[in-house]
């Protein structure tokens, strides 16, 4: 029996459970300090050495509160090991779905990942970890070891582009999906909201779980209102049953 092609996009909120703040939400980080919205701002970030010193103890921090997998993450994991074919577009930068248990192949990282940094300038890249090493001994600003570029995180800031690679196959995931489930995204943020409206097109069965309306609600079959923790892992049950 051909089992259906499960997309899954998720953003924030599939990752509040596992400590991770969101950013839009009600109680989201941008509603409390606009400021910190600076901190990821491609043009902010590279003009200004006083925000780039802010970010790298942002990302202290963001390593100190040492995230794992939740269940929904795990929920996700297990039913791609079921046999269903599965492929996750995120909007996270934070590795948790690769840490339980997907693929790297089978995780496409719109925004990029956190895990990794890059020079602004030769582009090479390295770990976050080195990077935060080198904050640790008392760099507040570490630059590129190759060159002396300005080093950021190996995601995507606000004013930059997406890479148009990934961009690429997730559109392609999309358009030959039957089952397209977005979850603890604010579908606000394109082009990855889009594709929800790809996949209602292209005739997927779709199914948005959040805790707030979002403005693609109007076109899914199915809208879930549960906490996601719970929510997320008894929907893929269904699925792999």
């Amino acid at each position: 029996m051909n089992r259906p092609l499960v997309a899954l996009l998720s953003g924030a909120g599939i990752s509040t459970d596992s400590g991770i703040p969101d950013y839009r939400g009600p109680a989201g980080l941008w509603r409390k300090d606009p400021e910190a919205e600076k901190l990821v701002t491609y043009a902010y970030y590279m003009d200004d050495p006083e925000i780039r010193r802010r970010s790298w103890q942002m990302r202290r921090a963001n390593r100190a509160l040492r995230p794992r997998p939740n269940a929904a993450h795990r929920a996700v994991a297990g039913l791609e090991r079921s046999g269903v074919p599965v492929r996750v577009i995120t909007q996270n930068v934070d590795g948790l779905h690769q840490e339980a248990g997907m693929p790297e192949r089978k995780v496409l990282e719109l925004h990029g990942s956190a895990r990794g940094v890059v020079c602004t300038r030769c582009h090479v890249r390295g770990s976050m970890e080195d990077a935060l090493a080198r904050v640790d001994a008392g760099e507040d600003d570490p630059p590129c070891l190759e060159c002396g570029g300005i080093l950021k995180s190996a995601t995507v800031m606000f004013g930059e582009a997406l890479d148009p690679v990934v961009l690429g196959e997730a559109v392609a995931v999309t358009k030959a999906c039957q089952v397209f489930i977005a979850v603890g995204s604010s579908l606000q943020v394109q082009p990855a909201a889009g594709l929800v409206g790809v996949a209602a097109d292209h005739g997927a069965r779709l199914t948005i779980v959040n805790a707030e309306p979002t403005p693609y609600d109007d076109l899914a079959d199915e809208v879930v209102r549960e906490p996601i923790g719970t929510a997320l892992p008894k929907l893929l049950a269904r699925l792999s049953a």
